[in-house]
């Protein structure tokens, strides 16, 4: 099962990071990573957490199964690192009128938090964001179907280790567990006031 975890990687990491396969020289010497793969999903919680705490009024939401994948070399080669995959989904409803509100909030937030925005989606029906934090983390914001929204960060190339489940819990009933995949999406069910209102237009 680890050689296909490092078959996978190079097309996982060249359309989900943007960042391609590691060279020789990425993982050598001073270009060696400085934290593991589960510093590294904790880093990713706690960028997770402050783009939510920046959120007002917060949202209700749950954690996504953690995903981890091995890095390539140039010839296809284990380097002995990897990259992992942190998500939440949103369930409370938002509305129409106030995706576009969300969005913006979420894009404001992370440049003055000095990430790089790679990519802004206007899609009227599926919109969504990219950005990478300085530390290389690529983080993510998309809206899906139903208006369902779902963050992810995805790091760096970090030295392989054992990657443990968020420890957050999530703010909702303990009748929506974290999606672990392999079943529906479980969709917004949760109305706020503000989030989930439709103004009326004048």
């Amino acid at each position: 099962m680890k050689l296909h975890r490092h078959v996978v990687t190079l097309l996982l990491l060249a359309t989900v990071t943007g960042c391609g396969s590691l060279t020789d020289s990425d993982i050598t010497g001073r270009d060696r990573p400085t934290m593991n793969m589960q510093q590294g999903a904790e880093k990713a919680d706690a960028i997770l957490q402050n783009t939510l705490a920046g959120i007002t009024p917060g949202l209700r939401w749950v954690h996504e199964a953690s995903e981890d994948i091995g890095c390539s070399d140039w010839k296809n080669a284990g380097t002995g690192t990897g990259s992992v995959i942190r998500g939440i989904m949103i369930m409370t409803v938002v509305s129409p009128e106030r995706r576009g509100a969300l969005l913006g909030v979420v894009e404001r937030n992370w440049t003055a938090s000095a990430y790089k925005i790679t990519r802004v989606n206007r899609s009227k029906e599926l919109p969504s964001i990219t950005a990478f934090t300085p530390g290389g983390f690529q983080v993510h914001v998309a809206v899906g179907g139903e208006g369902q929204f779902r963050f992810s960060v995805t790091t760096p190339c970090l030295t392989d280790s054992p990657v443990q489940k968020p420890t957050t819990p999530s703010n909702v009933d303990t009748n929506t567990p974290a999606y672990e995949g392999g079943k529906p999406l479980p969709r917004p069910y949760i109305h706020d006031d503000f989030w989930s209102a439709t103004p009326t237009r004048t």
